[in-house]
């Protein structure tokens, strides 16, 4: 396993959607103590804090297809800035959320460093909504679609390069909540998906085996890990804004960490969605740093 050096950045918003308490999540995850398990595993990790969110904008103009717009136009652009800087200085940049929408900003970042980048969103949704079909204007729902170029022009362009990532460079891991304009958008961009159902027939390690084989056929020179929590079975993670039961389960999770580890292929990952207020005793952000924990090498033996 290749030693690294890994530099944390806390993005503590929940202007991407509407349920209070997400943006304690970075807290929660340092609590649970991520910054001693990745120095235990033997890399050099830098926390270099938070992002700065400001307080909503009393007079911040309000689009009616997107909510808080401005704040998370805000939010993106100054960790696109960050992400950029990490990435420039050799490090691996490691994200924590904060809603999903945060993804604009860390994709955004990326981008001007891969040419060809490769992206996993182990998600229980596809986060492919644009303003013309979003059923609740939160731009949580939004953020692989804007990555691909699709959305407000205030989001798609947060530092210029347009589109971030191909749609084919893509591959979706655990869906089983997809709004019908989504579907529509993945048929027409051929982003490739694992549902639940792959999930259930193949078993993960097919999955994984079959998601990093695409990847590699597609000559990525990158690849960035997108996890939400919610993609996890709410069973293991109850510290979620948008559960959906019948997720991937505590162990199938590890090995695709596991497998994503093996592959030499991860450059960059962020972690989203853990809220404590919803949380039991901390338990979803226990098991994102768990998960950290595979994905950057702990073995049991």
């Amino acid at each position: 396993m290749n030693k690294l050096n890994i530099s944390i950045i806390g993005v503590p918003t929940d202007y991407g959607q509407t349920r209070r308490g997400v943006d304690m999540g970075p807290s929660a995850i340092r609590y649970a103590g991520v910054v001693e398990r990745l120095a235990s595993i033997g890399h050099e990790v830098q926390d270099q804090g938070d992002i700065r969110v400001s307080q909503k904008h009393v007079n911040a103009t309000v689009d009616e297809k997107l909510l808080n717009l401005e704040e998370v136009v805000e939010v993106s652009t100054a960790l696109a800035n960050s992400v950029h800087e990490v990435v420039e200085q050799k490090k691996f940049p490691l994200v924590f959320g904060g809603d999903h929408s945060i993804a604009i900003g860390t994709l955004a970042g990326l981008a001007e460093h891969y040419k060809n980048l490769g992206v996993i969103w182990y998600d229980a949704h596809a986060d492919l909504n644009t303003p013309e079909t979003t059923p609740s204007g939160n731009i949580h729902g939004m953020p692989l679609a804007v990555s691909i170029g699709l959305g407000h022009e205030r989001l798609v362009q947060i530092r210029n390069n347009v589109p971030k990532i191909k749609p084919e460079n893509v591959i979706i891991i655990g869906a089983r909540s997809v709004d019908p304009g989504e579907r529509d958008l993945i048929r027409e961009q051929g982003i490739k998906v694992y549902t639940m159902h792959e999930i259930d027939r193949l078993g993960m390690t097919r999955v994984m085996e079959d998601a990093l084989a695409y990847l590699k056929e597609r000559d990525v020179d990158g690849l960035h890990l997108s996890l939400d929590l919610d993609g996890l079975d709410p069973l293991y993670t109850p510290g979620v804004g948008t559960p959906v039961p019948g997720g991937i389960t505590y162990r199938e999770s590890h090995l695709a960490m596991e497998m994503l580890q093996e592959s030499g292929m991860l450059t960059s990952a962020e972690f989203v969605e853990v809220n404590p207020i919803l949380d039991e005793k901390n338990t979803t952000a226990n098991v994102a740093v768990a998960l950290m924990g595979s994905l950057f090498g702990e073995t049991l033996v």
